[in-house]
């Protein structure tokens, strides 16, 4: 995405994480935060970064590959500032309520109006129509809104039943992903036609989107999803068990892995037995299989089981914390932890965007930004603005240097 321009009026998540994958993808993406403020997210700790910032670790995961500045657009000279910045632009991105933005003359139709191949995605809770169209959208919201959390959780009647949500925003995160995949079709669209357009993202339509198999078995079959722990609704086993010293995962997809575990038990009846031979049969008698299982897995030391099943090519591991998943020698030989530096010297760990391009690898050219760090660059590089220029904004308070 090299050459492309990325004008970034979202904050917090769902819009950031979307801006940094297009950054991380090569597009130029210049972040506007508001003067004095920045990025809600840049207090979101502890942690914070020891750099004398004080951004926290929760702004570090989404603002990479991002150059800051701090515009006042309630003013009509920050708006006219957004405005020349738009029509240098390919993209703008904004997670505004609806209507929010056009009191400033930054809504689509005003930008399309100086720009007409713009692309302009915007994110809210709800989306840009609908009943719910004014209300603010928020990541735990929508995880009980969508149906989510009561399929996440322990069962009913189990020790600490309830519903519970997941524990990162992925309602966020699947937000943001499903907007840069809609903005890279919007650009494809644009190459072939010249036209550009509107993409209208709702936390909530992501994340109903994410209800994948569930929403399916409910709308194709009529069964109503419920929480089931670790447990998968359909296939079995596929959970997580009790060894004599500790707890491993077990996700066996088909008939011929199920057999194949039971021969690794010792308890080929199992395999054979006609309540638990195929994957549908088990489901219908869960309970009955279970109990046979787990009493076996409760022989076993955890690395015991882990090493048999893994020679015998079946999917099995232990849960680890973050630092154990981070510190992977998988993890590792995958590059999956980076840093890189600020100005200062500070370094920043971060986990990276996951795919490997063997033509166009990504690239990290900048860590996250302080507030405003950028506001000199950008009003000159690309608006051109002399120095006279960018002094008198500064002074005026339209425009704010780094904090």
């Amino acid at each position: 995405m090299a050459g492309i321009t990325v004008l970034d009026l979202s904050r917090v998540l769902a819009g950031p994480w979307c801006s940094q994958i297009l950054g991380d993808l090569g597009a130029d993406v210049i972040k506007v935060e508001q003067p004095g403020q920045g990025d809600d997210t840049r207090r979101w700790g502890p942690p914070f970064l020891p750099d004398g910032s004080r951004d926290s670790a929760y702004y570090l995961c989404a603002n990479r590959n991002k150059r800051s500045i701090a515009i006042d657009i309630a003013r009509p000279e920050g708006q006219e500032l957004v405005r020349a910045l738009a029509a240098k632009a390919d993209i703008v991105l904004e997670n505004f309520r609806v209507g929010a933005l056009a009191k400033y003359g930054l809504d689509y139709a005003a930008l399309k109006a100086i720009k007409p191949d713009l692309i302009y995605a915007s994110i809210t809770g709800f989306g840009q129509t609908g009943p719910e169209k004014d209300k603010g959208g928020y990541d735990f919201l929508i995880q009980a809104m969508s149906g989510l959390m009561s399929v996440t959780g322990r069962e009913d009647g189990a020790p600490g039943a309830g519903p519970i949500k997941v524990g990162v925003p992925t309602v966020d995160l699947s937000t943001g992903l499903y907007t840069a995949i809609s903005i890279l079709a919007a650009l494809q669209h644009r190459t072939r036609t010249g036209e550009g357009q509107h993409i209208d993202m709702a936390l909530l339509d992501a994340q109903l989107a994410l209800l994948a198999n569930q929403a399916s078995g409910w709308l194709n079959g009529g069964v109503v999803p419920g929480r089931l722990g670790n447990q998968h609704p359909t296939i079995t086993p596929y959970q997580d068990f009790a060894c004599a010293d500790g707890s491993v995962i077990v996700a066996l997809g088909n008939d011929r892995q199920y057999a194949q575990f039971c021969k690794v038990l010792g308890r080929d009846d199992l395999a054979d037995d006609p309540r638990f031979t195929l994957s549908s049969v088990r489901s219908e008698n869960r309970a009955a299989m279970l109990d046979e299982v787990e009493a076996e897995l409760a022989k076993w030391p955890a690395a015991d089981l882990v090493a048999a099943l893994e020679a015998a090519k079946l999917p099995v591991g232990q849960i680890n914390s973050i630092p154990d998943a981070l510190a992977l020698p998988q993890t590792e030989a995958r590059e999956m932890v980076r840093t890189i530096a600020r100005d200062d010297g500070t370094e920043v760990r971060f986990v990276p965007f996951p795919g490997k391009f063997s033509a166009s690898p990504v690239n990290y050219r900048f860590a996250p930004p302080r507030s405003a760090q950028d506001s000199r660059a950008v009003l000159a590089d690309a608006l051109c603005y002399s120095d006279a220029q960018i002094e008198a904004l500064l002074a005026s308070g339209v425009v704010a240097d780094q904090l």
